[in-house]
């Protein structure tokens, strides 16, 4: 049994945590409000794109449709082991509202390849030539396969930065009653062998009825940008990277 000196020692340190927590918190927030605000002036603000032309943007993704049947092929190889694959919410607690909330017998799964250069080890190890893909993407923000039960939907969100754009290449899709994704005001309903490029920091929602799985290989590449802007884009993709990415992918090594 605690002493009551004990018992305070312990209360101290744990409102201690939760004030820390509390200011990087807020620390976070502020910092992505100034950036997002900077790269406003370079990208359009709110009048900027929310599908890009994927050859005039950024044409080193087209090695993912080159390599489609590679990337599908290793794709049916890890699939078996869906049951243990992490569900989003499970590695990132941020991400609870979107994966753990809507259809919650249902889930979304994430297998993790590259977070900001933090390679997953064994996860490269049973995905080698999709990995190698990944690596020739210069200074990469995320890459993984989304996996999406049938019937799993997810809700309305915003990506918090501006400073990436998100690829996604379809690898399976069932044919009857496809999903569909809306970013602002556009939708496009998957294809299996099909890619698109969007800017996930506005407002864009999944809509899925459909009966079996929806896998997906999302890549998160830098936004092109004038020097100045890349360097900055560059300068918080570090900061990222050590609040963020390393937390997220440990969970996962």
């Amino acid at each position: 049994m605690m002493s009551d000196a004990q018992e305070t020692v312990q209360q101290n340190r744990s409102l201690k945590k939760r004030f820390s927590k509390k200011v990087e918190q807020i620390t976070r927030n502020a910092l992505l409000d100034s950036v997002n605000g900077f790269l406003d002036l370079f990208i359009g603000g709110e009048k900027r794109p929310a599908f890009f032309d994927i050859d005039e943007t950024f044409p080193q993704l087209r090695v993912f449709d080159r390599n489609y049947a590679v990337i599908k092929r290793e794709l049916e190889q890890i699939l078996p082991q869906k049951a243990d694959i992490p569900r989003y919410h499970d590695l990132d607690k941020y991400q609870e509202r979107i994966s753990g909330s809507v259809d919650t017998e249902k889930d979304w799964k994430v297998f993790y390849l590259n977070g900001m250069g933090i390679k997953v080890t064994e996860n490269y190890r049973q995905c080698p030539e999709t990995a190698k893909l990944v690596d020739t993407i210069p200074h990469i923000f995320q890459a993984f396969f989304s996996i999406l039960d049938g019937g799993k939907s997810i809700p309305a969100h915003k990506g918090p930065y501006r400073g990436f754009l998100r690829y996604h290449l379809a690898l399976k899709v069932p044919e009857e009653d496809p999903p569909k994704i809306r970013v602002k005001d556009q939708y496009y309903t998957w294809k299996e062998g099909e890619s698109i490029l969007f800017d996930d920091s506005f407002d864009h929602e999944v809509y899925n009825q459909c009966n079996d799985i929806r896998v997906v290989l999302i890549v998160d590449v830098m936004r092109p940008l004038p020097i100045f802007a890349r360097q900055v884009n560059l300068m918080y993709r570090l900061f990222a990277r050590r609040l963020y990415a390393r937390g997220v992918l440990k969970l996962t090594n």
